[in-house]
């Protein structure tokens, strides 16, 4: 099933992982990409049709080509399995229900993704399970916040849009000290940078629709955690909510898990040149980017972080309407509103004051010299 094998926990670097965990060539006639199982239905050996011992029976609940990308993706975060879903939304939705109680509590960060507070608050609604925000860089806040009915704590780190990172193992230690359940958003980071399981986190999600997918062209999310917790959700949440990833989304997400470790690299190289040109530009007032040389929090990102991507914001100085038509001006950079693939992408935010000019950018694999010229036109003509 989806749950890691002895010969899956021979390979140990993430290079080596996403090239063969999973990979079994004798089962495919030694084909070196494994065959797509676009099936519904697996049949079970009987006296007369001579099958052989099936381990699978409906893709609703598992099926092969998802096993592969699932073990490629937990010997990745370290855990003992994991469970492919249709998109990132799904994932998360899945646990955040599969740890709700009658009468419950979450502590949640408040900069995670906004589709997760948004199925906290239907949880809310609809069943009464209450919720509270915290910023998160703060321990005592969180502490503060337990509650006796608390079971979960749901962090992000970095966190959506703006980056801010958590002590993810003292919130671990904190909550393990308590009985409470800790689950973690990694899609920023992927595992080839962060791997917070090793750090005491019981549950990590991601958008696999982002680098792990890599090219944009589908759509994915995943858990990851311990054996029992992976059992009990695919039994329940997965295939009763049918939030299942199917044959040919699985398969193109183990074709972009081969190249991973590369792919972040060159994002990487490239964001490294935009922020160094951001933050000496002088139409940028602020930029947010992880392991920069203006960012708020090196400590911690020197503790669980052991690289950087594509991703970053930046605050350019003028009007919230002055960044809107910064982005429009940008010919290289598609206006867009996810990212994580090959192509570059900007996006006005805008959250509000202080905050109301923020703008994402994703540096795709152009070459940086391109984009670096193409946002320094743009931000000239900031104002005019």
């Amino acid at each position: 099933m989806a749950l890691l094998t002895e010969r899956d926990r021979m390979y140990k670097t993430p290079e080596d992982i996403c090239a063969h965990v999973g990979d079994e060539y004798e089962k495919f006639d030694g084909a070196i990409v494994p065959p797509l199982f676009q099936n519904s239905l697996f049949v079970q050996p009987t006296e007369a049709n001579g099958v052989a011992a099936a381990n699978h029976n409906y893709s609703r609940v598992s099926n092969p080509t998802l096993d592969i990308a699932e073990r490629k993706i937990a010997a990745l975060e370290g855990g003992d399995g994991a469970l492919c879903f249709s998109t990132g939304m799904a994932a998360i939705g899945a646990a955040l229900i599969h740890f709700a109680k009658s009468g419950g509590h979450y502590i949640i960060v408040e900069s995670v993704y906004g589709g997760a507070t948004a199925v906290a608050n239907y949880l809310k609604t609809k069943f009464g399970l209450e919720y509270t925000l915290v910023d998160g860089r703060d321990l005592d806040e969180i502490r503060n916040a337990i509650q006796p009915n608390t079971s979960l704590i749901y962090v992000e780190s970095p966190s959506s849009c703006i980056f801010r990172m958590q002590d993810i193992a003292e919130i671990a230690k904190m909550a393990k000290e308590r009985g409470i359940t800790t689950m973690m958003d990694n899609t920023y980071s992927t595992p080839i940078l962060q791997q917070p399981l090793k750090h005491g986190i019981d549950v990590v999600v991601h958008s696999v629709t982002k680098y792990m997918g890599g090219h944009s062209d589908l759509m994915g999310g995943v858990i990851v955690s311990n054996a029992d917790i992976i059992n009990a959700i695919r039994g329940t949440e997965r295939s009763l909510l049918c939030g299942t990833m199917d044959p040919h989304q699985a398969w193109l997400l183990t074709r972009g898990l081969r190249t991973l470790p590369v792919r972040l690299k060159q994002h990487a190289a490239n964001a490294a040149k935009v922020v160094e040109f951001l933050e000496n530009h002088p139409m940028v007032e602020k930029v947010f980017y992880p392991g920069s040389k203006t960012y708020e929090q090196p400590e911690l990102f020197e503790k669980y972080m052991s690289g950087t991507n594509g991703l970053l914001s930046f605050l350019p100085k003028g009007t919230k309407e002055d960044s809107r038509t910064f982005v429009g001006r940008l010919h290289f950079f598609q206006n867009g509103v996810s990212w994580g693939g090959f192509e570059s992408l900007a996006l006005h935010l805008g959250f509000g004051e202080p905050l109301e000019n923020l703008v994402r950018l994703h540096i795709g694999l152009e070459n940086p010299d391109t984009l670096i010229a193409d946002l320094d036109q743009a931000l000239n003509r900031i104002g005019k």
